[in-house]
């Protein structure tokens, strides 16, 4: 009870469920004993994931498992060798809800408390379903860290000629001193016919329209994506983990909603 009371009230303070114009079309809060795989489906492998990642994702209760009503996502610094013979020096998990759920347009926001630690890299996202693969099927970030920036998260799209390192985002940073990982935040995205709307705890810090992107380019925002949370470890844009990146690292993710107009 004290959880969902919490977390009412911080739908309340962020103005999100209660807003009239919103009706909710799925959501997990997390309370069961074991991953509801009716929702969510389990990313195992350790190839890297085209970012050059450090992981093997597993579907191990030591990487991901529910406890007092929350997602645990937790890195594990290990020697690990996956059934595909892949050898690793850490573990983690990531789920995705590919062929369960996905929706065009609407509002997607999740409670999480990130970690922290330098080559660490949390992230609650979205990919366009679709044959064409990516970029072409588009790619939205509603959060991102990287852990060598404990007080600044990431909204960014990507897509045919704006993808990688080229994706079109922008920042959204807590006051000095003031750490995402020290307390629960909402991630929020807002995404209608012909914008994108990235939201922290209510307060809008970024938004995308065809006219965002750069010449020539297509706006791929026009059909359903999935759902996705992960915490990778290293990578081209965190970098590997250091003295500071202390192990376990553990990311918890208190519900997950979905709404449309």
């Amino acid at each position: 009870m004290l959880k969902h009371s919490l977390a009412m009230l911080a739908c309340a303070v962020a103005g999100l469920a209660q807003a009239p114009q919103w009706k909710m079309t799925w959501n997990d809060e997390f309370d069961g004993a074991t991953l509801d795989r009716s929702k969510w489906v389990y990313v195992v492998g350790g190839n890297g994931f085209g970012n050059k990642e450090l992981e093997y994702y597993t579907d191990r209760v030591q990487n991901l498992r529910l406890e007092n009503g929350m997602l645990v996502i937790q890195a594990l610094k290990e020697d690990y060798r996956g059934a595909d013979g892949t050898e690793r020096a850490y573990t983690s998990a990531r789920i995705h809800s590919k062929g369960k759920f996905a929706q065009k347009y609407g509002r997607f926001e999740a409670r999480i408390r990130i970690p922290y630690g330098h080559g660490i890299w949390p992230a609650f996202w979205m990919m366009g379903d679709g044959p064409l693969g990516w970029p072409a099927n588009g790619e939205i970030d509603i959060m991102e860290n990287i852990g060598r920036e404990p007080s600044t998260v990431h909204g960014t799209i990507h897509g045919p000629g704006y993808s990688g390192a080229n994706g079109i985002g922008a920042p959204f940073s807590l006051a000095a001193g003031e750490r995402f990982c020290d307390d629960f935040h909402v991630y929020a995205l807002e995404w209608e016919p012909d914008a994108i709307r990235w939201y922290v705890d209510g307060q809008q810090y970024h938004s995308v329209t065809p006219a965002s992107l750069p010449g020539g380019a297509k706006w791929v925002f026009d059909h359903p994506f999935y759902l996705l949370l992960n915490l990778a470890v290293g990578g081209t844009w965190p970098g590997d983990p250091d003295a500071t990146a202390t192990f376990p690292q553990t990311m918890l993710v208190d519900y997950v909603r979905v709404y449309e107009r």
